[in-house]
């Protein structure tokens, strides 16, 4: 794995929840009793005054940033991109404050670039055009086939090569100035296995998370507004989408990923959910020292014990469509005579006759991790004998499938990871510490002005 893969979008983050939450206007004078001062480490006067108003709800909608210009136009074709790929359906508010996070990380992305153009560094036109076609691939698309998609929407495929420019930049500028003077010992490795065997058979969860900080005053506001997101959630908006746009968490980066982490790593609300939450269950708003939380649990496993889920699977897929116009009652009937006919094979070596029978496609994979298909999927395939199907699943516009498990490799009793891994897990997040404070510096020292 690259260790600079991650650090390249370090700092994309933002203090506010879609706009859903409504800053009172400042008056003329306001004072602030000496018991609420907060320890901040700067030198504020214990009667503390506000001269002149300030509107929170005006906000500049393009910058210009050491002399280069984010026009509107920039950010809203980052908008429509980030929608589409989200499905996100936002009323005039909600996109309004998507525009400010998007302007804050165009502000992030053109630091980004400058700095490395100040290092000699510059991407050339050629590896940008392969990192686009890479991205078209990886939406079954041509170079051609994004770039028009990408105009229907209401954007162009400059934006998208204007990210692969700042991520390229990025990264070579880490490897340039960072990665040469990261360095984990032997002693550093070993203590950490050692850790890892005195944790052996502890539970451990892989949790994504979105914070935001609260102050009293603005708790209910901001309770508020993550029972939005999480309304959002429920109609099939990303989690991650939300963590990289709006988690105040440095982790926003990426996706709000926290990793694999014990419950004692936790603040005490976080552990006692995440201990009974299910894989694939989002649970929150969590009140937590300082704000509060909402959590997705992506995983969970036992230190260095070894798990079913970690099985390799040799996966027969067969598959349907349905013709357009077929009705919902149409496809189930259809479905229930997939259902009876796949769940009637004599194992995987029956899936190619009994396909070419019903018009089926059939796929074949010797090489899934279990723990890599969806949670509901896991759950039925972690009990199957060999030969045996699961029940058909899909919708109407996609057609349905079935999966046949023709083989299983359960995984060793000892997971532990090899030194080489734990070196490299290490290196990536100092790497990624680095970057932060780079970006940050970065920001302090720009010279912004918002139009």
């Amino acid at each position: 794995m690259n260790i600079v893969a991650k650090a390249a979008r370090l700092g994309r983050r933002s203090a506010l929840a879609l706009g859903m939450m409504t800053l009172a206007s400042a008056a003329t004078a306001q004072t602030v009793p000496d018991a609420q001062v907060p320890a901040t480490g700067l030198d504020l006067p214990s009667n503390l005054q506000i001269f002149g108003t300030s509107d929170p709800n005006i906000r500049k909608p393009t910058a210009i940033v050491n002399d280069v210009v984010i026009t509107g136009t920039d950010i809203d074709h980052r908008v429509a991109v980030v929608s589409a790929l989200n499905n996100l359906q936002l009323n005039d508010e909600e996109r309004a404050q998507l525009r400010l996070q998007i302007l804050r990380q165009l502000i992030d992305e053109t630091l980004q670039i400058q700095e490395a153009k100040a290092n000699e560094i510059e991407i050339s036109q050629p590896e940008i055009d392969q990192s686009f076609v890479r991205v078209a691939r990886n939406f079954n698309r041509t170079p051609e086939e994004m770039s028009r998609w990408l105009r229907e929407i209401g954007s162009s495929d400059r934006t998208i090569r204007r990210q692969i420019e700042g991520e390229l930049a990025w990264s070579r500028l880490l490897r340039r100035r960072v990665v040469p003077m990261i360095n984990v010992g032997d002693e550093e490795v070993n203590a950490i296995i050692q850790r890892l065997e005195e944790a052996r058979g502890t539970e451990e969860y892989h949790l994504r998370e979105i914070y935001l900080n609260a102050t009293p005053d603005r708790a209910r506001e901001v309770y508020a507004g993550m029972q939005q997101m999480l309304a959002q959630m429920r109609e099939g908006a990303p989690f991650e989408y939300f963590a990289r746009n709006f988690s105040d968490a440095t982790t926003a980066a990426t996706g709000g990923d926290l990793g694999w982490v014990r419950p004692a790593m936790l603040p005490a609300a976080l552990a006692e959910a995440a201990r009974s939450m299910q894989v694939g269950q989002v649970v929150g708003p969590i009140e937590v020292p300082g704000g509060f939380s909402v959590l997705l649990l992506q995983d969970k496993r036992q230190v260095l014990t070894a798990d079913p889920r970690d099985a390799q699977l040799s996966l027969r897929q067969m598959s349907i469509r349905f013709p357009a116009g077929t009705t919902e009652a149409e496809a189930a009937s259809r479905t229930a005579a997939f259902a009876t006919t796949t769940q009637a094979m004599q194992g995987c070596g029956a899936v190619n006759d009994t396909a070419r029978e019903i018009g089926a496609d059939v796929v074949d994979n010797d090489a899934v991790v279990l723990r890599q298909l969806p949670p509901q999927l896991q759950e039925l395939l972690i009990n199957m004998q060999i030969g045996e199907a699961t029940p058909p699943f899909g919708s109407v516009e996609d057609g349905v499938r079935v999966l046949v498990l023709c083989g299983r490799d359960d995984p060793p009793s000892n997971f532990l990871p090899s030194a080489d891994q734990i070196r490299e897990r290490e290196e990536e997040e100092r790497v990624n510490r680095r970057a932060e404070r780079m970006l940050r510096d970065l920001r302090r020292d720009a010279l912004v002005e918002y139009r």
